[in-house]
């Protein structure tokens, strides 16, 4: 069976946008729920909706695979199944490294979708020599001191770094060094590499925040929405508007000040 070392995706040679590419597992998603469902072919206003996204950008990001469905039929599920796991290079095996077997890498060995999706998961590998040889998931922990010649031995490409932030710039260059070339960073840090180094980072606190966000906007809407919404006033930044201007260390400070 081929590995990740011999055969990359089609999909930069073919044109395809990044933003399609970042859609299409969506797309893949949706469609193999229809699979499993015996579900034989799908509309485009369906699968969009199952996609999250709107009908017009999924017509347009199918039509860079080529495929344009049949009018007052739609689409054939099982071959668009095909088309998209063969652009996102999902007909083939690639071997992963997992490299910090904490929690998550711990977590993420464990995880059962790697397999159905293309994936499999070649070595753990970890620094703390009381790890070694501990089976996660059915996998036994290799030492960090091996990581080249596992990565070399098993034609590995594609790497996981679930270490802590202060050593993962140090891991993501020794995989880059033996030959790493697409990298999935669960550390909360930025990782710098060269050209030809895909980087994909994955920071839950920082979606967690965004969530935050949202949550604290729409609290913010109901509670105009039960007060009446009334407008807040904002004062003249002259001076003699009583408690309204304070005097701040730049001079009179607004009663409301911007966001």
């Amino acid at each position: 069976m081929a590995t990740g070392r011999t055969h990359r995706p089609a999909t930069r040679s073919r044109g395809i946008p990044e933003a399609t590419v970042a859609r299409l597992p969506l797309y893949l998603r949706a469609l193999t729920a229809l699979s499993e469902r015996s579900v034989p072919t799908v509309s485009s206003e369906e699968l969009a909706a199952a996609a999250g996204v709107n009908s017009a950008k999924l017509r347009k990001d199918f039509s860079y695979l080529g495929s344009y469905g049949t009018r007052g039929v739609g689409y054939d599920v099982e071959y668009l199944v095909y088309q998209i796991s063969r652009e996102l290079g999902l007909t083939q095996d690639w071997p992963v490294v997992i490299v910090g077997i904490g929690n998550l890498g711990a977590a993420l060995a464990g995880y059962g979708g790697f397999a159905s999706r293309g994936f499999r998961v070649a070595a753990l590998i970890d620094a703390d020599p009381a790890m070694t040889g501990k089976p996660v998931a059915g996998i036994p922990v290799q030492h960090s001191d091996d990581l080249e010649k596992i990565i070399s031995e098993d034609g590995v490409s594609i790497g996981v770094i679930a270490t802590p932030a202060g050593v993962a710039q140090q891991v993501c260059d020794r995989l880059v060094a033996a030959g790493v070339t697409s990298i999935l960073n669960f550390a909360p840090t930025v990782l710098s590499v060269p050209d030809g180094v895909d980087v994909r980072k994955v920071d839950l606190s920082i979606e967690l925040q965004i969530l935050a966000f949202h949550e604290q906007r729409k609290a913010g809407e109901e509670l105009g929405a039960e007060q009446g919404a009334e407008p807040a006033v904002v004062r003249p930044a002259g001076r003699g508007a009583g408690d309204g201007n304070r005097k701040g260390p730049d001079g009179d400070m607004p009663a409301v000040m911007p966001a």
